[in-house]
């Protein structure tokens, strides 16, 4: 019991210093995007995903688990997770679908390095300009409201 109450911890220690960080930061997701480390990303200033990247807390199997009590149903839950970067825009959790070449990054390895420096680039010019308060205003902002387009409250 002892090792879950430390990553449990670890993971919350981490999500603060994060918050508190006085530089910019982007956070790209460029495969698989889960469990804890799918939380830290989402303190970034800016969260990117490759196109055929997912991202979620909870992986399908996990989902699937307790949902239909079946591991093996990981498609179905894969599909009402909305966890493609396509659902994720829709959904205003990311800032961006950085587009892959046919295929998959894989296939050309360049061009994708030189989609994700553009960016890069770009979305740090646009931070840069902001002050150390603004930015992390903003940063703090961004994260209480992540999701709300997705969870309904009545």
């Amino acid at each position: 019991m002892q090792k879950r109450e430390d990553n449990g911890e670890a993971i919350a220690r981490n999500l603060l210093e994060m918050c508190r960080l006085k530089v910019p930061t982007i956070c790209i997701v460029i495969g698989e995007g889960s469990s804890g480390g799918a939380l830290a990303i989402g303190i970034g200033d800016k969260i990117l995903m490759l196109e055929n990247a997912i991202y979620s807390v909870l992986s399908p199997e996990g989902f699937a688990s307790i949902l239909y009590k079946d591991s093996n149903k990981f498609s179905e839950a894969a599909e009402q997770m909305k966890i493609t970067a396509k659902d994720l825009k829709e959904l205003e959790i990311i800032d961006e679908i950085i587009k892959e070449t046919q295929g998959g990054a894989q296939n050309n390895e360049k061009q994708t390095y030189s989609n994700v420096k553009k960016s890069i680039i770009k979305h740090l010019k646009a931070l840069k300009k902001l002050n150390t308060d603004t930015l992390l205003e903003q940063r703090y902002q961004k994260f209480r409201t992540i999701g709300q387009k997705y969870v309904k409250f009545d």
